[in-house]
Parts: structure tokens; C-alpha cells; sequence
């Protein structure tokens, strides 16, 4: 479908669009005007992950056709935890901890957007400002009135739980209502219009258009992302060895590249499109690719989503180490590099000659903590042997140390 507005079409070219309420208003209303959106984030930990990059990518898109983006830190419903979907209720933060995770996430943004005090610059609000401030009583009396129980009991988010037979707290219901009232005040407090997210917030984000209109008479909009998994049916951002972390303190710069160098063939196109800047005529051309072409693509794709996260000197930095490892045979200035003759070894050798262990014993509690992974993957048996062949194969031990093991055969 066509637009008039660079808004809507820059966001449904680029696949970011699943649903929208009054498409043809909004559409209308991004041709006249600056139109301030916001996206919530829950400061749950000190980093964001590859999972909400699809949600910062699509503030990045708001800001590059002319409009406002708010980032909306939760530092009152972190108190909560949003309960959509979840199978239990989050572990409750306290006031410092949630403090300083709204203090380390910004850094992330601040690779993204511009923020300032422009039109079109970017903002961060923090929605304790005002629901710290609500009176119970008052609240229930003005704004609870809007809500039909029989409603928020129909939606997808509570009856997952309910119907699974588990537990969902009051606070965690009151979720919904606290997050349509931040619609309501950030329409009155920055003139915001529109309202983004996963499809999972589809009901909070008609909730809060609902109430707005109701209180206030303002018409406000809403447009949420599909669900992005992988062509294997797999969640964004979810492997095997945890959470793809966008803060570099948890995760390599090494790491975040080849997290995006090892995408399925199939998803390569798509990943261009959400998650870097280059032209869709580029990315046709890219995607096109077959065979040995098609891994050059995923490196453009390593190259381009790294630097935007984590700087361009930290994605050449990756790619040549990756150049000098899988291309020459190198170990790489980052990952030390063991030659296995044999053809074979087992793990507890190749942590100690890794240099990641300095006995068999210390080897064994590693395993045993959880913390080797071979290609990724955790490892539980101290006694696994690794097969060495045509490809390299890497171990890890913890989150900082690689390395490297090559057939010697």
C-alpha cells in the first residue's frame, strides 16, 4: 500500500508495520505536522537486547522522515513488571536499581537518535515523574472508571495466564490501565500522537488511544510491529548461549557481529531492512545473492547493524578479526587459536590450552558453572570431545574469553 506520508511509507516498505489504528488519519496528519511517538521501555537491566532493537530501530525511522521520538523509560511500571505474555511475574526492582538501569540504557539510545531540544529531536521521559505522584483514590475515581474489567480480561496478555492456570497478581493487572494513563499524559504534557510497539501491546496501546479520547476528546494513534523470529521459527535475539545484549560490557563487540554474520540465508533481506540504513535497492541487490554472494551479504548486514550499535571503528575492528580467523587461518588479534592434531579434544583440554583454565580442576568447575560454550552453546559434560574438521570451531569461557580450535589434520 501507498502513502502520502514519508512516515508510513518509509515503515511499511521496510516491513515494520502489523497493525495501525485509522492508518488514513495518522497518514494525513504526518504530512501536516511533526508527529511526536513514543515507545516504553522497562529499565529491568542495565542493557537492552537484540529484542527491543526492532522498537529502537522504528523510533530511529520516526526521527528520519521529520518527527519527534520519545523514549519512555518505565521507572514507575518497572516497579510493576508488564505481565503481557510472561508466564510469571517479573522480580520487583527497587528505587536505586532501577535508577541506574534507566542511567545505562540511555547510552544506548544516544547511539540511535539525536536528542536535543530541536522539533524533531529526540526525548527521554521517565513515567515515574507522574505515576509516582497518583493519589489512589483520585486515580480510581478519574481514571479507572474508563475500564471495563470484563474488557481486560478478554485480552490475549491476561487470558495466556489465566487459561495456563497461573498466577497474575493485582499489581500486575493494574499494568495496563498505569500504561494507557501514560498515553493520556504524554499526549497532554508533549503533544504526543502516536503511540509504537510489539504486537504483544496491541491492547495496552487501544486502551490508552481509548482513554485519551474519552478524558480529553484527542485523537490519538497507535502502530505496533510483527513478531520477529527467525526463518526457523526461532524468537529475535534469543540463542542458545542467552540474550544478544546491546551494551558492550555484556556482550563482545566480536560477539554482536557474529551474531548478525550468522543469520539464515533467509532472513537476510529482512534484517537489512529493520535493522541498518542502507537503500532498498541496495538491499534488493544484496538479498539476491546466492552462494558464496549471499555470505557477503550477512557481512554487510554484521558491518552495518554493528556499527550503528556499537560504532564503526568496533565493526571493522570484528570483521577483520573475523577476516583473519575464518578467511586466513589466523588466530586474530582478539581470539587465541589451538591447532588440534588429532583431529579431536576434549573440552577440558582445549579450555587449558586456551589458555582459559590453568588446571584440569578449575576446567571442570567452569563446565560445571556454566560458563563453556562450544559454538555457542553451553556445554554440561566435562567429558564432551570436540571434532575438529573443515570448519574452525570456537569456545568460550564466560562472556569475554574465545578462542579458536583448527583442524591439524
Amino acid at each position: 500500500m501507498t502513502y502520502q506520508s514519508d512516515l508510513l511509507n518509509t515503515l511499511a516498505a521496510r516491513g515494520y508495520v502489523h497493525q495501525m489504528t485509522d492508518a488514513s488519519a495518522l497518514d494525513t496528519l504526518a504530512t501536516k505536522q511533526v508527529v511526536p511517538g513514543y515507545i516504553g521501555f522497562d529499565p529491568t537491566a542495565p542493557s537492552l537486547h537484540v529484542g527491543s532493537l526492532v522498537q529502537i530501530m522504528l523510533l530511529r525511522r520516526l526521527q528520519q522522515t521529520g518527527h519527534k521520538p520519545i523514549v519512555l523509560m518505565g521507572g514507575g511500571t518497572g516497579k510493576i513488571g508488564d505481565p503481557s505474555f510472561k508466564d510469571e511475574a517479573r522480580k520487583l526492582l527497587g528505587e536505586e536499581g532501577i535508577k541506574a538501569n534507566v542511567a545505562s540504557i540511555k547510552r544506548i539510545f544516544e547511539r540511535f537518535l539525536t536528542f536535543g531540544d530541536g522539533p524533531t529531536d529526540a526525548v527521554m521521559l521517565d513515567n515515574a515523574e507522574w505515576l509516582d505522584q497518583l493519589e489512589y483514590i483520585p486515580f480510581l475515581r478519574d481514571v479507572g472508571q474508563h475500564f471495563s474489567v470484563n474488557r481486560m480480561l478478554s485480552f490475549d496478555s491476561v487470558k495466556l495466564r489465566l487459561d495456563r492456570e497461573q498466577s497474575l497478581s493485582f499489581l500486575e493487572f493494574n499494568y495496563m490501565i498505569l500504561q494507557a494513563y501514560d498515553f493520556l499524559e504524554l499526549s497532554r504534557r508533549a503533544g504526543c500522537r502516536l503511540q509504537m510497539g510489539g504486537s504483544d501491546q496491541w491492547g495496552n496501546i487501544v486502551n490508552g488511544i481509548e482513554l485519551s479520547r474519552r478524558m480529553d476528546g484527542t485523537e490519538v494513534f497507535g502502530v505496533t510491529t510483527p513478531l520477529i523470529t527467525t526463518a526457523d521459527g526461532g524468537k529475535m535475539g534469543k540463542t542458545m548461549s542467552g540474550a544478544v545484549w546491546l551494551h558492550e560490557d555484556q556482550l563482545s563487540h566480536f560477539d554482536y557481529w557474529q551474531f548478525w554474520r550468522n543469520t539464515d540465508d533467509r532472513d537476510v533481506g529482512r534484517f537489512l531492512r529493520l535493522f541498518t540504513d542502507l537503500p532498498l535497492d541496495r538491499i534488493v541487490e544484496l538479498e539476491a545473492r546466492e552462494g558464496a554472494g549471499i555470505n557477503e551479504a550477512k557481512k554487510v548486514l554484521a558491518n552495518e547493524a554493528t556499527a550503528m550499535c556499537r560504532g564503526r571503528d568496533a565493526a571493522e575492528q570484528a570483521a577483520e578479526t573475523a577476516r583473519r580467523t575464518f578467511e586466513e587461518g589466523g588466530s586474530g588479534d582478539a581470539l587465541p587459536a589451538v591447532t588440534v592434531e588429532a583431529g579431536s579434544i576434549v573440552i577440558i583440554d582445549a579450555l587449558l590450552q586456551l589458555g582459559f583454565a590453568k588446571s584440569k580442576g578449575e576446567a571442570r568447575r567452569l563446565v560445571a558453572g556454566g560458563g563453556a560454550k562450544v559454538n555457542g552453546e553451553r556445554v554440561d559434560d566435562d567429558t564432551l570431545m570436540i571434532c575438529v574438521a573443515d570448519e574452525p570451531i570456537r569456545v568460550s569461557a564466560g562472556k569475554k574469553n574465545h578462542g579458536l580450535l583448527f583442524s591439524g589434520q
